[in-house]
This record gives C-alpha cells, structure tokens and sequence, in this order.
C-alpha cells in the first residue's frame, strides 16, 4: 500500500512541534517570511527543528529572500528541504545547493505542465490556492484543474483540514498533502487534537485507495 506523506507547516512552538511528531507528520514547515503571521527568525527555526528526531525533516519557507538569507538558512538546517513560494526562479530556488520544492498558484488558466517543465529540479511542487500576497491563505482550489501527466511529485495544500483531506487523497492522488490553518486554534497555534485527526483521515484514505 502506498503511504502519502504528510506535512504539517506553520510551526512556531515547542509543543506543537512535538505533537505533530507524534500525530505522525513526516515534514515541519517553518515560515522565514517576515509578513506571516506564522513567521519565526532563523534563530527560531534552528530551535525547533532541533527538536525533529531521524526521518522527519524540516521545510524552510521562503518567499522572495535574498540569495544570502536562503544560503544562511541553508547552512544553519543543513537536512532541510528548502520551499519557495514567491516569485523565484529556477535557477534562485537551485543557488542553494539544496533540495528544494516550488510551490505553485492554482487557478483558472495556468499552465501547470509548463510550470513543471521549467522547476523539473524540484524535488517536488507544492499545489495552493491563488490568492492576494503569498500563500494560500487557507482557501482550496478546484482540484480538477491539476492535468494529468505532471510527471513531478506533488504536494496537495491549499485549505486542507480533517473533514476534506480524506477526499483530497482519494481525488487527486498526491505524493503529499500539506496542512496549516486546517489543524490550528490561532494563527500559528496548532491544535494536537486536529492534528491526529488529520493525520489519521489521511493513512484512512490510503487504506481506501488500497482497497480499489
């Protein structure tokens, strides 16, 4: 059976980063974006994801950083995987050295094949909502605008919580789907409650689609 990973993102505490380790999230995201209400310091992010054991790694956020932030960052959390959700360019998402992700902006009219085609050295790209500013600000997009044949892994995230997740497995198929505001009491508060609750929605979705 095949296990789609999960990432939670939008960490800023001690306890919420421990309780997403034992819901069962394989990767944290910590936001270096000065303008979310979830953001921490480098000095912050270096904290708390030391506190991730073997095999669950830590995501960096980044949106529109200078080349120096991403490098400092980089070598600060040297297991991350680094994320970009601005306006980068392939070339300033692989300056790094780093593996890294794209997210992209889903709406009506873009050309996701051809996103592909240009970031095809990431790891994997990211799939949000199309909003004002950056990031999906908690709102889905309709999912049958992903086409077939992406080729590259992809990341299901944009308004994901425990009551839809299980259909957003079962519809798109994605290598992995990322949660924020759907498992948080506060901006950057997570609830371990919902946290379980949508990990657990997920491994139900896999046993699903197992089962077809």
């Amino acid at each position: 059976m095949s296990r789609t990973r999960i990432k939670i993102c939008g960490l800023t505490r001690e306890a919420d980063v421990d309780d997403a380790i034992d819901a069962g999230a394989d990767a944290l995201g910590f936001v270096l974006y000065a303008k979310s209400p979830r953001h921490v310091v480098l000095e912050r992010a270096v904290e708390l994801t030391a506190r991730l054991p073997p095999f669950i790694t830590p995501v960096l956020l980044f949106v529109n950083a200078s080349p120096s932030e991403v490098q400092r960052a980089a070598e600060r959390v040297p297991q991350a995987l680094l994320q970009f959700h601005g306006d980068e360019t392939p070339d300033q998402c692989a300056a790094a050295g780093h593996p890294w992700m794209r997210a992209a902006r889903m709406a009506t009219g873009f050309d996701l094949l051809d996103f592909a085609a240009r970031f095809q050295g990431a790891q994997a790209l990211l799939l949000d909502a199309h909003v004002d500013g950056y990031g999906g600000g908690g709102k889905a997009f309709d999912w049958s605008l992903i086409p077939h044949g992406v080729g590259s892994p992809l990341v299901l995230s944009g308004g994901l919580n425990p009551a839809n997740v299980i259909d957003g497995v079962t519809n798109v198929r994605p290598w992995a789907v990322d949660v924020s505001s759907g498992v948080e009491l506060a901006k950057g508060v997570k609830n371990a409650a919902l946290m379980r609750r949508f990990c657990k929605a997920v491994r139900e979705a896999d046993v699903q689609l197992s089962n077809l």
